[in-house]
């Protein structure tokens, strides 16, 4: 949802074996997986590329040129990449406005201004944004799983941790993007976010 600064741990990598093995394509010399896209398809590799670009290019408030590039992202093999990239291009394309019409009324518009401002590191215009979406909308499964990214990335896990049920409760599909998003990070190593994640271990 929100780029992650941080790379999610890998699985560790294999010793190379004659004989074929099935987490031989979870090793490549990159960090394995990117938000849950796997990084072992060439074009999956420049499509990343190119999205990497168009945000640095996002971050530093540069709307136009990266407006262009996550277009091109658009048409990549990954699903998931294109759907991010039409995420921001919808934040890119808000914020080249006029500054009158700027000003979210609705929770989804206050949603996509609390992504952006999160994508920027401006924590407590994310925060204010969000928190107003989630007025507008308690039962939006995705302005609450934000709320937990953004305490995550604030180093509050408490908070984290009760936003983050809340949003697998409303959305139990929830869970398993968690798993992959790297904005979860700073609770790794975390028991409770590893009970919350991975209930069937539970008396395993």
């Amino acid at each position: 949802m929100v780029k992650a600064k941080k790379s999610s741990g890998s699985s560790g990598r294999s010793k190379a074996s004659s004989k074929p093995h099935k987490r031989k394509p979870l090793t490549p010399a990159h960090p394995p997986q990117r938000g849950g896209v796997e990084m072992v398809d060439p074009a999956v590799q420049a499509q990343m590329k190119v999205y990497d670009e168009a945000l640095a290019l996002f971050h530093q408030q540069k709307f136009q040129r990266p407006k262009q590039e996550l277009e091109k992202v658009i048409a990549g093999p990954s699903k998931e990449l294109a759907d991010r990239a039409r995420m921001h291009i919808r934040i890119a394309e808000q914020r080249m406005k006029p500054a009158q019409e700027q000003n979210p009324k609705t929770f989804e518009e206050h949603y996509q201004r609390g992504v952006a401002m999160m994508n920027l590191g401006r924590w407590d215009e994310a925060r204010e944004s969000l928190d107003r979406a989630r007025k507008l909308a308690p039962k939006a499964d995705h302005i609450v799983y934000a709320l937990a990214a953004l305490d995550c990335l604030t180093g509050e896990a408490d908070s984290a941790l009760a936003n983050l049920k809340i949003a697998i409760d409303l959305r139990p599909a929830n869970r398993f993007h968690a798993r992959n998003d790297e904005d979860f990070a700073f609770l790794q190593e975390d028991p409770r976010f590893t009970e919350l994640l991975y209930p069937e271990k539970d008396g395993y």
